[in-house]
């Protein structure tokens, strides 16, 4: 079969170990099935990949790819929740201490077929296309349970979203304007707070700006560099939502006495459950909230979507189709 797949890590240039070409078919074990793809969608997860990290090289080579919606077995059409749990696991997937992600342990989506347990197939809308679907397992899913589960959030509550131009940031922006939250959203690209009003902020500002006034929650997936903003626009009990570290993890100051006085609250989150995956399709579904995609590229081009990830010229979900 064709599939998209990292053959060697390089820290420097990533892309050195990426190929597209012929791999075996999926093995298929005892409780699984197999998916064929529609869709796919990158991931920075992926590039990480490529460079090493979250991935062993004695797995080499492997399938890139988290998310895909395709056609099962009886050509029903579903999504894949990417997170792989032990099977005696029984809870919250992602505090499994045994899970990993597709393309981690197992091969990935970036392919005609992936092989995924039966319980992480969900069915997928017919108001959705798999383009669109195929955006929804990791930063959709990821936004959605840092804003609604992790957040909190209600209707009329406010939230400042960190970072403007990712998958996850416009997810954010989205899904908390369809959510009835109101919007603030920083970038230091004029150009992308522009696309970040048009796709539902109610006000943008630079990088570290004073807001007009303090919110409820920040999300934050940037990490050192905008960590002190983040604090310091939070009302007095806010929450600080954190799903990954873009710049650093290790801001120069926590601010450990602005936590404790001001009763903030610091959050991780990370995926989300197949239960809320199944929350996010019905929620989409229910207020016509679509995911933001940048291009749409066949499967053969996918190495043109990986080099505008690495050089940040993306805004929304890069979606490989087959």
């Amino acid at each position: 079969m064709f599939a998209v797949y990292a053959e060697k890590f390089s820290t420097d240039d990533p892309l050195s170990g990426l190929v597209a070409g012929e791999r075996p078919d999926p093995d298929v074990p005892e409780g699984w099935t197999t998916v064929e793809v529609k869709a796919a969608s990158l991931n920075h997860h992926d590039l990480w990949s490529l460079r090493g990290v979250g991935l062993r090289e004695d797995a080499l080579p492997m399938v890139l790819g988290c998310d895909a919606a395709g056609l099962d077995e009886d050509g029903n059409e579903v999504l894949i929740h990417a997170v792989i749990g032990d099977p005696a696991w029984r809870g919250d997937e992602t505090e499994d201490p045994r899970r990993s992600l597709l393309s981690e342990r197992f091969q990935g989506t970036f392919a005609d077929r992936v092989a995924v347990p039966r319980a992480n197939l969900v069915p997928k809308p017919e108001s959705l296309s798999f383009e669109e679907a195929a955006c929804l397992p990791t930063a959709w899913l990821t936004a959605y349970r840092m804003l609604f589960v992790q957040g909190g959030l209600k209707p009329g509550q406010s939230v400042l979203v960190q970072g403007a131009g990712g998958g996850v940031a416009t997810a954010l922006t989205t899904l908390a304007r369809a959510g009835g939250v109101q919007v603030f959203v920083t970038s230091r690209d004029e150009a992308k707070r522009e696309r970040a009003l048009e796709i539902g902020a109610h006000q943008v500002f630079e990088t570290g700006a004073r807001l007009p006034e303090r919110v409820d929650a920040v999300m934050e997936t940037v990490g050192a560099a905008t960590w002190n903003h983040s604090l310091r626009s939070l009302r007095p009990g806010g929450t600080v939502v954190i799903s990954g570290a873009t710049s650093g993890p290790n801001p120069d100051s926590t601010e450990l006495n602005r936590i404790f006085f001001l009763q903030l609250r610091v959050v991780g989150s990370t995926m989300g459950t197949r239960a809320e995956l199944g929350q996010l399709v019905r929620f989409l579904d229910a207020t016509g909230a679509r995911p933001l995609i940048d291009r749409t590229l066949p499967m053969t081009e996918a190495r043109d979507g990986f080099a505008a990830m690495n050089d940040g010229q993306v805004f929304g979900k890069v979606v490989f189709t087959r």
